[in-house]
């Protein structure tokens, strides 16, 4: 007797195992047909962000920089401009990040704070990775586990290329920036 509750025991299990993984099911399924998602594929929304960088440009207490003339590939998905006054510790903040046209993550971080914080913020754990040469500038190279930047001060900002894209995407951007 005792065997026989065993067994019986052992396929309620797993009918009720099958039966929650079921719920689970239909629950997720009707989740995918009321629940906003990208139908189309089309991916991360694009941004206009010429208004917003002359508006930063007017505002910023350095020169601040924005590509120009980048190949219709690039795909700007976030603009944004925080000033000092805004509280939030990071200086005069300017951020525009974009999809390259390999399909990887770059921004523009521009900013008055320390230079180690804003470089710290930008690739934690990064770590010295060389120097490349863009339009006569040198940029310092930074490799951190999970992304990559080309970095270089001037004007009283640090200006921070970084993201997933290689250093050639991110030369790229550095090229455009005016």
């Amino acid at each position: 007797m005792a065997g026989e509750s065993k067994g019986m025991r052992g396929r309620q299990t797993v009918r009720d195992m099958v039966l929650s993984m079921l719920a689970v099911g239909v629950v997720v399924w009707v989740g995918y047909l009321f629940l906003p998602h990208d139908a189309n594929g089309q991916g991360p929304r694009t941004v206009e962000y010429s208004v917003a960088a002359a508006s930063a440009k007017r505002a910023a207490p350095y020169p601040l920089l924005s590509p120009e003339g980048l190949p219709a590939q690039w795909r700007a998905t976030s603009v944004t401009y925080n000033p000092a006054s805004m509280g939030l510790g990071k200086g005069n903040a300017w951020h525009l990040g974009f999809l390259t046209p390999s399909g990887q993550y770059a921004a523009l971080e521009q900013s008055d704070a320390k230079p180690e914080d804003v470089l710290k913020a930008a690739v934690a754990d990064g770590k010295p990775d060389g120097t490349v040469d863009v339009a006569g500038q040198t940029w310092e190279k930074v490799q951190g586990p999970k992304a990559r930047a080309l970095t270089v001060q001037a004007g009283g900002a640090t200006t921070i290329l970084t993201g997933t894209a290689s250093y050639e995407e991110l030369a790229e951007l550095a090229q455009a920036l005016k």
